[in-house]
């Protein structure tokens, strides 16, 4: 008598639990019609154009689902999903190695953007921009 594969009948994690409450798609989620609205739009249109979707800020209190909305947004967008902290992001170097890993298209979520260290902000917004990071090396 064989045993079963394992891999085909994992043992349940703690998080599988979260995340099957989760929604999967924008229209699993509910409230902030708006929002969905307009998420909706800029979904289909970055698909159509074949690019990334433009910067989205989502901001609110704790437990609204903002990165339940940029998961979604990634699913939909059929990239990957990459997740973050803004206290995580202590000097340049930490998001430089981040934003060199993604791969074109892929959703960069920075949660608690507020506690972002100016230094790296300073490096961010040219990142979104032009799409090109400007480090010093060195002691300069």
């Amino acid at each position: 008598m064989t045993t079963p594969d394992p891999t085909l009948r994992p043992d349940l994690q703690p998080e599988d639990t979260d995340r099957a409450l989760r929604p999967q798609m924008l229209e699993e989620f509910i409230g902030q019609h708006e929002a969905r609205a307009n998420l909706r739009v800029f979904i289909q249109s970055a698909k159509m154009r074949g690019e990334a979707m433009d910067h989205t800020l989502f901001y609110g209190p704790p437990g609204l689902g903002k990165t339940t909305l940029a998961q979604i947004m990634a699913r939909e967008l059929g990239v990957g999903f990459r997740m973050t902290s803004g206290p995580v992001l202590a000097k340049a170097g930490d998001l430089a190695a981040i934003l060199t890993n993604l791969e074109p298209r892929d959703v960069l979520f920075i949660d608690e953007i507020h506690r972002l260290n100016p230094a790296v902000e300073e490096v961010l917004y040219p990142a979104m921009e032009d799409f090109q990071l400007d480090l010093v090396i060195g002691e300069g």
